[in-house]
């Protein structure tokens, strides 16, 4: 069988010749597809093949797909965190810069100069007027301890300044990839008060949303610098004109600029350039295209955000992958089935998240369409399919 795979964008070739021929077919117009891979192409609101088993976004963020939708239809929606952490790491400290040396009134002045000018003599005689601050000594809060968040914490430490992070959900892995001397801070509170930049890696999410806020504002150190490359809606727009208008934001670095924010002195404004690098284009494709192999050929799940991480290696005839709601009897009821088709289970792995549980069952004998079809009758079965060995 040959799986078909819609692209939605220009996916780096490099990932895609990670999809062998004799198993895939790639096109931007398949019809009927097995997976959509995708990077910024908005997919809300568009119609969604009912032959899709995955989505595969090359990039952390997953706005643009409609994750709920898929979910309901047992779909898992794949990412790749920390693919481009470097290329985001390497554009807020560029930001940072820029905001602390007055980078960009300073090419702005030096743009604006022509040969008719006395060079020599209004480099000299305006100079000051972009004098700056050095990063090193200063405070860098980082919101967000992820893959991205940790690097920009140890790349800020390493330029010599003092850095205090704050996540309450940090992993494992992120912990022991911070540098010991992060200093970690006991709420987002004691962040905003100790912080003279404050670099926000957090997804939008009902949580998130405005965490910078009034109350915010209020305890932020006068001048405080911004830096959102996480994503539009972090930081609260009220409070940000607030403290824009009244100096107590002294710079707001954005990758998402906004029209109200256009020609704002303190606004240093990007065009959405966080991941825009060969090298992490290309990182992202290689792992979710890997990912999605895997789950395809596999059933295995790798970084989904709506499953669970699951994966057993292979045994038996037959696999059976099954995404169902997340309440009881579902194993009991699965184990009924199977047994009155008179089929014999080699090994079983069950994982859940959130509403979601996923199961992969080896079997020892064969399956067959009519054993899939009454696994699917069963009330609360989202997908359910079956890959031979």
């Amino acid at each position: 069988m040959k799986f078909k795979i819609q692209t939605l964008n220009n996916i780096s070739k490099n990932g895609l010749s990670r999809l062998p021929a004799a198993l895939y077919g790639v096109a931007n117009d398949v019809v009927d597809p097995d997976a959509v891979l995708v990077r910024s192409a908005d997919m809300h609101g568009k119609p969604l093949a009912a032959s899709i088993k995955a989505v595969a976004r090359a990039g952390a963020g997953v706005n643009n797909i409609p994750v709920a939708d898929l979910s309901k239809r047992g779909v898992p929606v794949f990412n790749a965190p920390g693919a481009n952490a470097n290329a985001v790491k390497e554009l807020v400290v560029a930001g940072m810069l820029i905001a602390a040396r007055n980078l960009g009134d300073a090419l702005a002045f030096i743009g604006g100069l022509t040969p008719a000018d006395d060079l020599h003599h209004r480099v000299e005689a305006e100079k000051k007027r972009f004098v700056g601050s050095e990063l090193s000594g200063k405070t860098l809060g980082v919101v967000g301890l992820g893959a991205i968040g940790v690097k920009v914490a140890n790349a800020a430490q390493a330029l010599g300044m003092r850095v205090f992070g704050f996540d309450p959900h940090m992993t494992i892995d992120g912990a022991w990839a911070l540098s010991s001397d992060v200093a970690k801070a006991g709420s987002l509170n004691e962040l905003y008060a100790a912080s003279d930049y404050i670099s926000f890696h957090v997804p939008l999410n009902d949580a998130t949303r405005g965490i910078f806020g009034a109350a915010a504002l209020e305890l932020a150190r006068p001048g405080v610098v911004l830096l959102n490359f996480a994503r539009e809606g972090i930081v609260d727009p009220a409070a940000l004109k607030q403290g824009l208008a009244s100096g107590r934001i002294g710079r707001y670095v954005t990758d998402f600029p906004a029209a109200d924010l256009l020609g704002n002195a303190r606004v240093i404004g990007l065009p959405h350039l966080g991941a825009s690098t060969e090298e992490a284009e290309e990182n992202c494709a290689l792992m979710v295209v890997d990912q999605l192999r895997d789950f395809l050929e596999n059933g295995n799940v790798h970084n989904a955000v709506n499953f669970p991480n699951t994966r057993m290696t292979r045994a038996g005839s037959v696999r059976l992958c099954i995404a169902n709601q997340n309440r009881p009897n579902m194993i009991g009821q699965l184990s009924h089935v199977l047994g009155e088709a008179g089929v014999n289970i080699a090994q079983m792995h069950n994982a859940s998240r959130g509403d979601i549980a996923y199961t992969l069952i080896d079997l020892d004998s064969p399956g067959s369409a009519a054993l899939v079809e009454s696994i699917g009758q069963i009330e609360g079965i989202l997908s359910v399919r079956a890959i031979p060995n």
